[in-house]
């Protein structure tokens, strides 16, 4: 297992208590951790969250880790903000790890996303209409800025797949809980790991899983080399540079300009709004959460949401 971080830092890494987060805190152990703090966030979602917290807080307790906890009302928000719960429950995870890393100065984060998951991320931002960024799906070493925070996340487990952890856990017989909700077919993501997938593996008479994956490791080194090309993004561009270059390059720098300021849920859509301002005509484009982009002086720049909350 490879891992970003050094066994001397101190790192978050975020547990659920599942097989996965189980296996990757045990691993972590093994390879000499010791300063570990483990987030554990309820999602309030399942009667059983509060038994699952427990577990998580027994098992960092066991191996003399920090532990932090949060409960969060899930659903309320997700009716709230007027989102899917698999979206409202991503953007609380993240938000609650930003303020684990703010309050205990460790922008370090583990997370035991896996090759199965990779797979899965590629087929969602498929179907979803993405473009090379979004097919690239997770990388194994990320960082994010969110309200003024920025974490550097580690996925060791990007490279392994779903059957190799379950034996893994077998062959330590560690224990773990089992989230029903991993089943129920209401959520996307398991109707592509429990219906999509096999159906396609049916038709294609074989495994296309490492296949996919193998396609998401060639585009996203292709995406880092695309970055490393368009180099540094400044906090404001210049209309008349940008709109000079080409259509491909006009999308990718400004991907990269909002996912740099922090905005969410960047789509083709968004990015358009943002690339219409430089044709002329109006003068402002919305975004998700309250982000709004602005041209003014041949220049484009973003306002930020008038209640400060971007995650």
């Amino acid at each position: 297992m490879n891992t970003a971080f050094s066994p001397e830092e101190r790192c978050l890494i975020g547990v659920s208590g599942g097989r996965d987060s189980v296996a990757l805190l045990h691993q972590l152990h093994a390879a000499g951790f010791r300063e570990l703090i483990v987030c554990h966030l309820d999602h309030a979602l399942r009667a059983e969250s509060v038994a699952d917290a427990q577990f998580v807080e027994k098992l960092a307790r066991k191996l003399d880790y920090a532990f932090v906890l949060q409960r969060e009302d899930v659903a309320t928000l997700a009716k709230q903000r007027k989102k899917s719960l698999e979206t409202t429950a991503r953007e609380a995870r993240i938000s609650f790890f930003t303020h684990v890393a703010r309050e205990h100065d460790c922008p370090r984060l583990f997370l035991a996303h896996h090759a199965d998951d990779q797979v899965e991320t590629l087929l969602f931002n498929l179907f979803r209409g993405a473009g090379a960024a979004g097919l690239a799906g997770m990388s194994a070493l990320s960082t994010r800025t969110i309200d003024g925070v920025t974490l550097q996340i580690s996925r060791p487990f990007l490279g392994t797949w779903r059957e190799e952890i379950e034996a893994y856990i077998l062959r330590h017989k560690l224990s773990f809980v089992e989230d029903a909700s991993n089943s129920d077919r209401k959520f996307t993501r398991n109707r592509l790991r429990h219906d999509i997938i096999p159906v396609l593996e049916q038709a294609f008479g074989r495994d296309i899983r490492r296949s996919i994956w193998r396609s998401a490791e060639i585009l996203r080194a292709e995406d880092d080399l695309f970055a490393d090309l368009l180099g540094n993004t400044p906090p404001e561009l210049s209309v008349p540079a940008l709109a000079a270059e080409p259509i491909a390059i006009q999308r990718r720098r400004l991907r990269a300009w909002l996912k740099l300021h922090g905005v969410a849920d960047i789509g083709f859509e968004e990015v358009e709004a943002v690339r219409a301002l430089l044709k002329g005509g109006t003068a402002k484009a919305n975004l998700p959460r309250g982000w709004h982009a602005r041209r003014r002086a041949k220049r484009l720049f973003l306002e930020p949401p008038r209640n400060g909350l971007s995650d």
